[in-house]
């Protein structure tokens, strides 16, 4: 099974992820990223990984991983 991985560092804080997904299971952290940024992080257990957000960052924040 895959699931959705996490390159924060990359997040520029557009939001688009966070809009496209139909689970709400996207939100930005309090944390921010060498950039200041707030990154993305994401509910696991409310992803589908149906990919929406893959598909809208413009910064490859977003890619996919085996589990297991």
């Amino acid at each position: 099974m895959s699931t959705i991985l996490l390159q924060p560092q990359n997040c520029k804080s557009c939001g688009y992820c966070i809009r496209a997904c139909r689970q709400n299971a996207l939100f930005f952290s309090e944390e921010t990223n060498t950039n200041g940024y707030h990154m993305v992080d994401i509910e696991k257990e409310k992803c589908i990984g149906c990919g929406m957000c893959y598909t809208v960052c413009p910064d490859y924040v977003f890619s996919f991983g085996e589990v297991g």
